[in-house]
């Protein structure tokens, strides 16, 4: 009976290993999937294009400036397509088998943040609630998912694949930030007793700052340990190959 327990053991503990992996896959898509289909609902509520919707309640000394409305309807509709589009670029199955996906797909979500979040959030920063310590969270916030962004464009484009893979984790930790936010907010407000102005300074900071923090752990315990395999060597080879037929013609001219 002992022996016959050994042996299922190893077979149990074999499962378990494959099985484990593919279940943390699953629960970081479903947690994905859920906020998605959340910022999804609260995007829906701002397509009436009305003054008195949610969050621009709270706005009513801004809402008549038309700078400040289109700053804030463009990082509304804008800020679901991030999240989107950051949501699959972490698949190491596109990234081997789809890779020309994996690079138009990154390039939507770099110009969606680059382009068009960074100058609409900062206009929202500015004019942010939560007085001076709520305004220095959101313009600390939009810098530093511009800059991680930034970073993370300039190393795929030199080849530098795991640079391109942590600084792509710290983007859209400070991406999901959106649904963070509200998470907090939601929280706070049913568990205490808290001024609106002061929870806005709180809600602010606590956004982003535990993504942050959890992206951190994720690169150091996760990514670094283990890189995606055959990847760079790809790459390196596809780039070489690309400065090869970029060289031809030069090589051509020099003998004439």
């Amino acid at each position: 009976m002992r022996l016959g327990r050994r042996r299922k053991l190893p077979v149990i503990v074999t499962i378990v290993r494959l099985i484990a992996p593919l279940l943390k896959g699953m629960l970081v898509y479903l947690v994905l999937c859920v906020a998605t289909f959340l910022m999804l609902r609260m995007v829906l509520d701002y397509t009436a294009l009305r003054d008195d919707v949610d969050f621009l309640r709270f706005k009513q000394n801004f809402v008549g400036y038309w700078w400040w409305k289109l700053a804030f309807y463009a990082h509304v509709f804008s800020s679901l397509g991030a999240l989107l589009a950051g949501f699959t670029q972490f698949s190491s199955q596109i990234l081997r088998e789809h890779r020309s996906w994996h690079r138009f797909i990154g390039r939507i979500y770099a110009y969606d943040i680059l382009v068009i979040n960074f100058p609409a959030g900062m206009v929202l920063a500015v004019c942010a609630n939560g007085l001076l310590p709520g305004r220095i969270a959101f313009v600390l916030l939009d810098c530093l998912w511009f800059a991680f962004t930034l970073i993370a464009v300039a190393a795929a484009r030199e080849g530098h694949i795991a640079r391109h893979r942590e600084f792509m984790v710290r983007s859209y930790a400070l991406t999901f930030s959106a649904i963070t936010l509200r998470s907090w907010k939601l929280l706070l407000s049913r568990s205490f007793q808290i001024e609106p102005v002061h929870l806005y300074m709180i809600e602010a900071w606590m956004g982003f700052v535990p993504n942050l923090l959890v992206a951190e752990w994720w690169i150091r315990t996760r990514i670094r340990r283990r890189p995606i395999a055959g990847v760079r060597s790809r790459l390196s080879s596809s780039r070489k190959s690309e400065r090869a037929e970029k060289d031809e013609p030069n090589d051509e001219n020099d003998h004439d």
